[in-house]
């Protein structure tokens, strides 16, 4: 459920990378070539991006389909950045949330978006949002999954853990509550990209010491996207990728 991507590296326009790539996150709203499950996503949109010498990225969100979006497509025309987010929303469960449960979801200079589902939910995750900071759970932005799974990392981050880290204690502690859920997760605060592949696909394109691309599916037939293992957490600059594989649940 959902497409995502995160992207460091040249400054470009925002639709270089979003909608005008042949196999585009546009076109995957209708027509995704590896998504396991569901068929479209058109629950909504995001794209949040950093400005030169502004530390806190804009955001630009919508309820419905990317595609029927014409101010965002104007948008995304001449507005140049050198790293951004994105994501389509296949939503888990209908709700009122609109455009307020599309990832990305922010906090500072933190972007954050969610690819999958919590299984169960949200009977699953009543004990684990108990242990919030109460300031947390009303904070939310929305009443999605998704909104709790990137409270869960905020909390984590305020804490003082690294991106990795919090990525990787979010996954941990919803796998365990919520056995079989799909837990892809993007992370982005403008120079570092962190991820997680937990249920669905994920992968990756580097130009080392330019750009890199971390994205559920590969957006053109580019060779030199890899696919990233299943249980595998990916820390990735313009410079360098990183792998290193996540606890099973019940480790």
């Amino acid at each position: 459920m959902c497409r995502h991507l995160a992207y460091l590296g040249p400054e470009t326009a925002i639709g270089d990378v979003v909608s005008a790539p042949p196999h585009s996150l546009l076109t995957q709203s209708w027509a995704p070539r590896r998504q396991a499950h569901g068929t479209v996503n058109a629950d909504g949109f995001g794209v949040g991006w950093y400005a030169p010498d502004d530390p806190v990225p804009a955001r630009y969100r919508r309820a419905g389909p990317i595609w029927g979006d014409l101010s965002f497509a104007d948008l995304a025309r001449v507005v140049r950045t050198g790293a951004l987010m994105a994501a389509v929303r296949d939503a888990t469960e209908a709700s009122a949330d609109g455009e307020a449960g599309a990832s990305p979801f922010a906090s500072g200079i933190w972007l954050f978006s969610h690819n999958g589902a919590v299984r169960q939910w949200p009977q699953s995750l009543a004990e684990v949002a108990a242990s919030l900071p109460p300031a947390d759970l009303l904070s939310l932005e929305a009443r999605c999954d998704s909104a709790l799974v990137w409270a869960l990392v905020l909390h984590r981050l305020r804490l003082g853990n690294a991106p990795a880290e919090a990525l990787a204690a979010a996954v941990e502690t919803v796998a365990a509550a919520a056995p079989g859920s799909r837990l892809n997760l993007l992370l982005l605060d403008g120079s570092t990209i962190a991820a997680t592949a937990w249920g669905d696909t994920l992968w990756y394109r580097a130009d080392p010491g330019r750009a890199v691309v971390v994205a559920s599916e590969p957006y053109d037939d580019d060779p030199h996207w890899t696919e990233v293992p299943d249980r595998t957490l990916l820390t990735a600059t313009r410079t360098d990728v990183l792998l290193s594989p996540l606890k099973e649940a019940s480790a």
